[in-house]
């Protein structure tokens, strides 16, 4: 059909070799005329289509890509298109965000004797497929070079710089040092605007302790190298939060643990702190406040409005209690955002598709390859067999071109679906002020809207949506075609 006009499209099929490989040999033992713009690609089951196939083909050049398999509760395998139905929907629903049109990639179900039923699937899609533009290329889309606009009219009164508590919480870790290997907690770094880790081993450590705006580390990170031992380590809403998460995948033990717990007073953004400062020689002195920053550099005083140099996250956070805590030290509010839209978020909700794709690959082509955002992320306890460096498979090259270091944050993100506690280290992290932090928030909405407003690490015996599967789902469609 299109072979004749000359116009094919180049459209990729992920084919269960049970059901929907047989389908199409059903179809094509029949003579059904069928466009022949697919190709088509053999898979033992649809459960075995990793999204990142879904995602390669579409930046390497595909117009469209489908993915069919098994009827629910018909799979060879048992449950193998169960899994494969939610990882697909949340896929579609998140190629928005990249800048890709969800219109470029459908999933459905044929079984080996519905040679029609898979005549009318790869028709229309096809048609669907020419009605669009060819897809662009990532190379050639022209790079936006736009302002990322960040809004939050609203935010939960934070109470920045308290440290009424600080005292109570040296005691309370005093109390339990005895018993511990090690209590994991943050120290000034380089200067008053810096923190780093503390890992306190004894008295003298714990007079080093540290817990103000500048503390952003998440301390959670590290935990996974203490399985075995008696640790403690202090939290916040969002590191409570992946702590959770962690105990949820059995990669930490919760009897190993001791939380201190400690309220969520917000985060100072370093970066632009730093760049209102300029380039300085001596920070001297630093007093945090609910309203202003003031800090003395190089002999001038230098005030600053602190709701303007908190990290955004902070503004949108809705979690201001430690879900999880042992010795719960300070005030708690209980209040919440008024709002958890990502602000970085909404700018993106703002721009249209092919924007978005130029967004990308202008902020993108500032990445120096560092992988900051995965070595500072809690829930990233994979670092040594990274696929991103990994020959086998080889799912990227040596290349540091932009649609490799593109391609790289979208593993990532797709690696936290459903696990991502919101927690930000990727972007506080990032060297080169990257708004990556937008995609794990996106996936996080799409994750709440699909299955019940599911939230990762609130709860340490929840099972993580896109790790189990349901026969019935209230909110994808059973059969898209229909």
């Amino acid at each position: 059909m299109s072979a004749l006009a000359n116009e094919e499209r180049r459209i990729v099929g992920f084919l269960c070799n049970w059901c929907s490989y047989g389908g199409a040999d059903t179809a094509g033992v029949a003579r059904a005329n069928q466009p022949t713009d697919l190709r088509i690609i053999r898979v033992p089951c649809s459960g075995r289509v990793n999204p990142l196939f879904v995602v390669k083909a579409l930046l390497n050049g595909a117009d469209g890509v489908l993915v069919s398999g098994c009827h629910p509760r018909d799979c060879h395998y048992g449950s193998g298109n169960f899994y494969a139905r939610r990882r697909l929907e949340v896929l579609k629903r998140f190629l928005p965000i990249l800048g890709i049109d969800p219109q470029r990639f459908s999933y459905t179900w044929v079984s080996a004797s519905e040679g029609s039923r898979w005549q009318q699937v790869v028709t229309r899609f096809t048609e669907e497929i020419h009605a669009l533009e060819p897809a662009p290329r990532f190379e050639d889309v022209e790079p936006l070079e736009k302002a990322l606009t960040l809004t939050q009219e609203k935010h939960r009164p934070l109470g920045v710089g308290k440290q009424d508590w600080l005292a109570k919480l040296k005691e309370a870790i005093s109390d339990k040092l005895a018993d511990l290997d090690c209590v994991l907690g943050w120290q000034q770094g380089r200067d008053l605007l810096h923190s780093v880790p503390l890992f306190i081993q004894s008295a003298d450590d714990l007079q080093k302790l540290r817990c103000d705006a500048t503390c952003h580390n998440n301390l959670v990170r590290y935990l996974p190298d203490f399985k075995g031992r008696k640790v403690g380590i202090i939290v916040r809403g969002c590191e409570a939060k992946s702590l959770v998460q962690l105990l949820q995948e059995g990669i930490i033990n919760r009897e190993e643990l001791v939380i201190f717990a400690l309220p969520c007073q917000g985060l100072l953004d370093l970066p632009l702190v730093e760049e209102a400062l300029g380039r300085y020689q001596k920070l001297e002195g630093l007093e945090i406040t609910d309203s202003a920053l003031k800090l003395r550099v190089d002999g001038k005083d230098v005030t600053l409005a602190t709701a303007d140099y908190l990290q955004s996250r902070c503004l949108s956070c809705p979690n201001d209690t430690p879900v999880l805590a042992d010795y719960p030290i300070g005030e708690f509010t209980g209040e919440s955002a008024t709002t958890a839209q990502c602000p970085e978020l909404a700018f993106l909700d703002s721009l249209s598709l092919t924007e978005r794709l130029g967004f990308w690959r202008a902020c993108l082509s500032r990445c120096i390859l560092c992988h900051a955002c995965r070595n500072s992320c809690p829930m990233c306890v994979c670092r040594d067999q990274c696929i991103a460096e990994s020959r086998e498979p080889h799912w990227q090259s040596a290349k540091a071109s932009v649609k490799e270091k593109f391609f790289f944050q979208i593993i990532h993100a797709l690696h936290l679906a459903g696990r991502c506690t919101g927690c930000g280290q990727c972007q506080a992290n990032c060297p080169m002020g990257i708004p990556i932090f937008a995609l794990r928030a996106h996936l996080n909405r799409v994750i709440s809207e699909l299955f019940d407003g599911y939230q990762a690490g609130l709860d340490p015996k929840a099972v993580p949506p896109l790790l189990t599967y349901a026969q019935e789902e209230a909110n994808i469609q059973e059969r898209s075609w229909e």
